[in-house]
């Protein structure tokens, strides 16, 4: 018997309790299988046996009972690593662009966690599954930059911690459609699930929806477009990426929130300070990621043109 505990990733924001099980323990537990287990008050929700189709928030922690241990499909793989900074309780790594962080059903290979579980020699914490090991957050696909992730039970702890009171330092920076006026600004808007395409999230007055901040700054202005750095007091699934689609400043690329593809080059967005209090050694440690190559060129054929 193995005592399982799955801590409810943001993306899974709303999702049905049977569908986000479903998900993270892929092949290992069908989804009837699931939904017996919930109907029989075998599985809990916060300590709290809920219904099939509860709707989960992100952070909440579902636990359960396997007669039957987990066996790991998920393979370590010698894919390159950008580390920025390592110690015995953790590291700060940088996602490339275009790299998925964890596995998923159908996709268990080429992601952070295989690169991740081979560099670690297996030691990675456990409490978000055998899918995400070591991973306290996550950024999108084709979003570039730091990310850290956990050694040890203990440090995940600390760590979701400081994530969820929000004194986590997370400075992203893109470029954004059009000429943002202000040169400072702040957008406090709840967001959640997009009631009819799940895969996306939306600005919302719903019940549901969950309060996201977000402090944007300009840093450049190249007439049509902005370059901007944006501080998240919140850190809600693609919290930039709808804010500034809600001012009518979608980020270049990003054609899921309404962004045009520049050059084939994709979303531009990238995560490039990430701060925290060290759960070991009670000192701040802050990290910055250079921008990647692309988002490099980018800069420079706009200030080639404005100049």
């Amino acid at each position: 018997m193995e005592q399982i505990e799955l801590t409810v990733p943001e993306e899974y924001e709303e999702v049905r309790l049977d569908k986000c099980v479903s998900e993270l323990m892929g092949e290992k537990l069908s989804r009837s299988a699931i939904q017996k287990m919930i109907k029989a008050g075998e599985m809990t929700v916060n300590g709290k046996a809920e219904k099939v189709s509860f709707a989960l928030h992100a952070d909440d922690v579902i636990s359960f009972t396997l007669n039957d241990p987990i066996d790991p499909e998920i393979k370590a793989e010698d894919i390159p690593l950008t580390i920025l900074y390592e110690d015995e309780d953790l590291l700060i790594v940088s996602k490339p662009k275009g790299m998925v962080v964890h596995p998923a059903p159908g996709h268990l290979e080429g992601t952070l966690v295989n690169a991740l579980m081979f560099h670690c020699k297996g030691s990675l914490s456990g409490i978000n599954g055998v899918l995400r090991p070591g991973i306290v957050h996550r950024i999108d696909k084709d979003t570039s930059g730091s990310l850290v992730v956990c050694k040890n039970d203990a440090t995940h702890h600390a760590l979701a911690q400081q994530f969820a009171v929000h004194s986590i330092t997370r400075k992203y920076y893109c470029i954004c459609q059009g000429n943002v006026k202000e040169d400072e600004f702040t957008v406090d808007k709840a967001i959640a699930r997009h009631p009819v395409d799940r895969k996306k999230m939306c600005v919302s007055t719903d019940k549901n929806a969950r309060r996201a901040v977000t402090h944007g700054k300009v840093l450049e202005r190249f007439g049509n477009y902005t370059y901007l750095e944006c501080s998240l007091e919140t850190g809600r699934t693609h919290q930039i990426r709808v804010h500034l689609s809600s001012l009518g400043h979608p980020i270049l690329g990003d054609t899921i929130y309404g962004g045009k593809d520049y050059k084939g080059m994709g979303q531009i967005l990238h995560a490039g300070v990430l701060g925290f209090v060290h759960p070991r050694t009670g000192e701040y440690l802050e990290v910055t990621c250079d921008l990647p190559l692309y988002f490099q060129e980018i800069l420079r054929i706009f200030r080639t043109s404005k100049s």
